[in-house]
Parts: C-alpha cells; sequence; structure tokens
C-alpha cells in the first residue's frame, strides 16, 4: 500500500484514557512516514452510518495537543448493535450494509478500530461481510481482552484507583473506619487487585476468587485486636453477594448495570463487626483524566504497529503487547481467549504474601 491511501480510525464501546494518544500516533506515523491520508470517523460505526458518513480530515498539525487529552476527540458509543439497530419506530434492523456504503463512499483502503472485546467482534464481523481491510487495537480499563498482556486505558484506571486508596487511607485511619472502595473493571477483577496491592488495602474481593463474609470479618477482627482499628476494602463491581446473586443498578433507559456490591459489603461488615464503615464507588472517575505515561507509551506503540500493519497488508489482526514488545495476533483469536484474573497468578500469589485477604 503505497502514497495517496486514505484509511479511516475510529474508536467504539467505553471510553478511556489514551485513546487520543493512538490517533496521535496512527495520524503522525501515516501522514508523515506514508504520505498517507487520515480520516477519523466521528461517534465511531454510527458516523459510518450516516448519510453522508461523519468523518474528520487528520493532519499532522492538528493533533500534537491530544497526547495528554483524555477520552477519545472522535466521540464513541457502546450502545446500538448495529445488526440489530434500534430504529425510531421502535422496530431493529440490521444496518451493517449501510457501514460498509460508508466504508466505501469515503473512498477508504483500509480502517483501524480502537475498541474492547465486544466492539471488536463487531467490527470484525462487519469486515467479513463486506470485504473491508481492518486493524484492531485493544482499549479497555477492564483489561480483559484475550492475548495482549495490557489494554490501552487500564493503567491509568488503576493509577486512579491507587490514588483514591493513598487518599482514604488517612481518613480511616482517622476514624477508626472501615472504608470500601467499589472499583469498575466488568467480569474481570484486574482493576481492583492491582490497585489494591499498589495502594496497600487489607482485604481485595475480586470476582474469579468467591469470598466469605466470616473470612472477611475475621481479617478485620485481627486487625482490630493488634490495634488496627481502620481497614481499607477494595471491591470490583462484578462481586457477587455471598449467595451468589449479582448487585446491579437500573439504568434511565431500562438498562441493568453493575453496581452496589461496595454498599452490599459494608453493612454486611457493619453487622458482623460493629466496625463504622464507608463507601466510596469511583465509577467513570476511572475513565477520565490525562492518561498516564504507561498507557501514553502503550497508545503510541499501538497506533504506529497498526499503520505498519496496513502497509504490510496485515488485515483481521489486533496489535498486542506481549514480552516487552508490540506483535499481532489474529482479531478472533483475541476475541476468543478472553482474559480475566488467574487465580494461581502471579498478582494474586503476590497479594497472599503480603497478607491481603481475597475472602477465601
Amino acid at each position: 500500500m503505497g502514497a495517496n491511501k486514505r484509511i479511516g480510525i475510529l474508536t467504539s464501546g467505553g471510553d478511556c484514557a489514551g485513546l487520543n494518544p493512538v490517533i496521535r500516533a496512527v495520524v503522525h506515523h501515516a501522514r508523515g512516514n506514508y504520505n498517507w491520508d487520515v480520516l477519523g470517523i466521528c461517534q465511531a460505526t454510527q458516523g459510518l452510518m450516516t448519510r453522508p458518513p461523519q468523518a474528520i480530515e487528520l493532519d499532522i498539525h492538528d493533533i500534537d495537543r491530544l497526547l495528554t487529552l483524555g477520552g477519545t476527540m472522535l466521540g464513541t458509543t457502546n450502545k446500538g448493535d448495529p445488526f440489530a439497530f434500534p430504529m425510531p419506530d421502535g422496530t431493529l434492523q440490521d444496518r451493517s450494509d449501510d457501514i460498509i456504503e460508508g466504508y466505501h463512499s469515503l473512498g477508504l483502503d483500509a480502517l483501524i478500530g480502537i475498541g474492547g472485546d465486544g466492539s471488536l467482534a463487531i467490527l470484525r464481523r462487519i469486515a467479513e461481510q463486506g470485504g473491508l481491510n481492518l486493524v484492531g487495537i485493544p482499549k479497555t480499563i477492564d483489561n480483559d481482552v484475550g492475548l495482549t498482556e495490557n489494554s490501552i486505558g487500564f493503567d491509568t484506571a488503576v493509577n486512579i484507583a491507587t490514588e483514591a486508596l493513598d487518599r482514604l487511607h488517612f481518613t480511616a485511619a482517622s476514624h477508626n473506619r472501615v472504608i470500601i472502595l467499589e472499583v469498575m473493571g466488568r467480569d474481570a477483577g484486574h482493576i481492583a487487585l492491582s490497585a489494591g496491592i499498589a495502594g496497600g488495602a487489607d482485604i481485595i474481593l475480586i470476582p474469579e476468587i468467591p469470598y466469605k463474609l466470616e473470612n472477611v470479618c475475621r481479617h478485620i477482627k485481627k486487625r482490630q485486636d493488634r490495634g488496627k482499628h481502620f481497614c481499607l476494602v477494595i471491591v470490583s463491581e462484578a462481586v457477587c453477594t455471598e449467595g451468589g446473586e449479582p448487585v446491579t443498578q437500573m439504568q434511565q433507559f431500562g438498562e441493568c448495570r453493575l453496581g452496589g456490591i461496595g454498599q452490599y459489603i459494608a453493612s454486611q461488615i457493619a453487622e458482623y463487626t460493629g466496625a463504622e464503615t464507608r463507601v466510596t464507588v469511583l465509577g467513570h472517575v476511572q475513565r477520565g483524566g490525562i492518561p498516564s505515561s504507561s498507557d501514553r507509551l502503550l497508545a503510541s506503540a499501538f497506533g504506529v504497529a497498526a499503520v505498519d500493519l496496513i502497509a504490510q497488508g496485515k488485515f483481521d489482526q489486533m496489535v498486542v503487547w506481549q514480552n516487552r514488545q508490540v506483535s499481532s495476533v489474529p482479531i478472533a483469536e483475541a476475541i476468543k481467549h478472553y482474559r480475566n484474573v488467574e487465580a494461581d497468578g502471579t498478582m494474586v500469589k503476590t497479594a497472599r504474601g503480603l497478607g491481603i485477604c481475597l475472602g477465601d
């Protein structure tokens, strides 16, 4: 793929820190070293559905500010499956062909899709259907995309959760309270585990390791017996009640989302130990803000590698971070291998070695 080619880039799914640095890296490499045109697709696949398609031309002179900018300048969406897209009349319509037509109407030679496993699965299905040249870049604060050691956004989310624990430590100690920090992560406990270790949590609860409240309360009692009358607990949003029931909250449009396990844990601890408890829910704070240096580095490496894959004609591939370097794997393989916390993995062993209670 030589000069005068045109590639598109879009961000899909939930936002996170590091998306803008990816866009910056793609534009720098594609424009500066290959002399290609780069179009940013607005609002993910919805931008390709719109007529005319919503896209902006990206130039090197316009994107240097993106290195430290959170979120995504292109906008994104995690609603509306293109294969069953909700229409104004309440019906569901397959709009995948509209996306394919939008790709071709923009004269694109390839598309870089930045997303999690759900977004990449949808993009790959559309690409197969329409014969589109697709390269994927993994991003998610949950860090659950398969075959890559890290995804864009994870490090920043962990830093934010760690800072929250650092701050909560002092107020917990001042009032002899048990403070529970509830963090995101969807079905994986990577954020809770990593931040819990880095932030000195006393108890870490993650969905991959079943817990018993008796064990949690016993750990708190042991600390009290040693004169430590405060405790920091970090819990992942996907942790269930002791009976195995997920804790969810109803959203504005009837959508059920994970949330509320922190309050459940707090009330149970208060009942069984008599300790004064408080709950902090970080929520979308973990998604926002300035990307960490690690996320900027990973984003830059992924963006450059994605452009090189296009230059080599290697499509249906996702860039990954493995063994301290960038590589690529088939998107289908990455999606197939969901990456949750390994119960006997290094981070779990580290937590146990530090005397952190995991509830089991």
